[in-house]
């Protein structure tokens, strides 16, 4: 029974209603010795809590895409073949443009949240990762007019612990902004979602790792290419940005700094730069490890600025003291947009990120140089974007460097 499936829903449901009802029952008419009677009475109880707290945690999974299935949740799940060294690039000295292309074949993806996504089992070719990658098309990809027209990407990451569909399903991704891509107040971009949970019981810190796991090499090099092998994928990096929340939003920063030869931006909701900032994390088992994999570090000490743009909100203590340290290093043509969220009740949780959903894709559209594509029209170069746009950038990108507004 799958663990995210409305079978195993109903079935706790049932379970709590039952376990609730029998000592209702039962608890006066026990018959038999004292302690026989004391036994089954401490039974009941302890199956009440126990359907009770299985109920609660199926529910927090359903909603904020914790867990895909029981490998995830047990901790003995593992998609890493094989984690050979692969260089300071990650390439393994393998001449890219020279492998053959990937064809891959796609099923529809089921789960909430998830209409319209396609589900494929990649084979890293270089990582050694095997595992799925969820892609969505914005509703221009089939029309006539864009038969020729190479679409942008996002590649979407998730927090940690946490699905690969946590995007489409908890934070609405596709239902929040698919009008948006009509109306043409946000680039019609290719959505990619691959999964980030590698191994069993550990953040993976996108990092490479020699003889653990690739994870950067998984998100930077296999998914992309896969993409443009696939679809009609803008190249590398214009076409490209990563966004993340939590571990996630970690993630995107530091493949952004780490690789502006294969993205132009990113975008960290409540990151974070030391990779201590999540435990369970494997750049954060050594101070090396955590110096290779610290996007602020990476920027400082950068021989050349990157040609890169972040966005990043947070709430004090929660991601806005490592955006504004990110913002003060930064030096052109790295741009830094650093937004302040005054302290929720909600915390740190889809409530907070869900709603910054349209905001940070509006950014991504003016930041990235897209056109404002409108469904029936012909799509503007980025040259040709207009003094709109020229007006939207200035308002919502800050210059390295700038005072930051409160």
């Amino acid at each position: 029974m799958s663990l995210t499936g409305t079978p195993f829903l109903y079935t706790t449901i049932v379970l709590s209603v039952v376990a609730l009802i029998l000592p209702l029952f039962l608890w006066s008419r026990m018959r038999g010795p004292k302690a026989v009677r004391t036994a089954a009475r401490v039974l009941m109880l302890l199956f009440a809590q126990g359907t009770a707290v299985t109920l609660i945690f199926v529910l927090v999974n359903n909603q904020n895409n914790l867990y895909d299935n029981w490998a995830d949740l047990l901790g003995t799940g593992n998609h890493v073949q094989q984690a050979a060294n692969l260089g300071r690039d990650g390439t393994g000295g393998i001449a890219l443009k020279t492998l053959p292309k990937v064809r891959q074949s796609f099923t529809a993806a089921s789960g909430p949240g998830m209409r319209g996504v396609r589900e494929t089992q990649l084979k890293g070719r270089i990582s050694g990762v095997n595992a799925e990658v969820y892609v969505w098309l914005p509703p221009q990809y089939d029309e006539p007019k864009y038969r020729n027209h190479k679409f942008p990407v996002v590649e979407l990451l998730p927090g940690y612990p946490g699905s690969a569909k946590a995007w489409f399903g908890s934070m609405k991704v596709t239902s929040q902004l698919e009008p948006l891509m009509r109306s043409g107040r946000v680039a019609p971009f290719i959505l990619v979602a691959p999964r980030t949970n590698l191994l069993a019981g550990v953040d993976t810190g996108c990092a490479n790792i020699p003889g653990t796991v690739n994870a950067d090499s998984w998100l930077s090099i296999d998914v992309p290419k896969m993409v443009t092998d696939n679809f009609r994928a803008a190249p590398a990096p214009a076409g490209w940005a990563t966004a993340g929340y939590s571990a996630g939003a970690h993630c995107a920063v530091k493949l952004a700094v780490a690789h502006p030869d294969r993205y132009r931006a990113a975008i960290s909701l409540s990151g974070y730069n030391d990779p201590i900032g999540e435990r369970n994390s494997l750049a954060a088992q050594s101070i090396t490890l955590r110096e290779e994999n610290n996007p602020y570090l990476l920027l400082r000490k950068a021989t050349a600025p990157p040609r890169i743009a972040l966005y990043l909100s947070g709430e004090s203590g929660d991601g806005y003291q490592a955006a504004v340290a990110l913002e003060q290093i930064a030096k052109a043509p790295t741009t830094v947009h650093v937004v302040f969220l005054p302290r929720s009740d909600g915390g740190h949780n889809m409530a907070l990120w869900r709603p910054q959903v349209q905001t940070v894709f509006e950014w991504l559209t003016v930041n990235m140089g897209q056109s404002r594509v409108r469904s029936g029209t012909t799509p503007l170069e980025p040259s040709s974007a207009g003094s709109t746009h020229a007006a939207l950038a200035s308002g919502t990108a800050s210059r390295a460097g700038a005072a930051r507004k409160r």
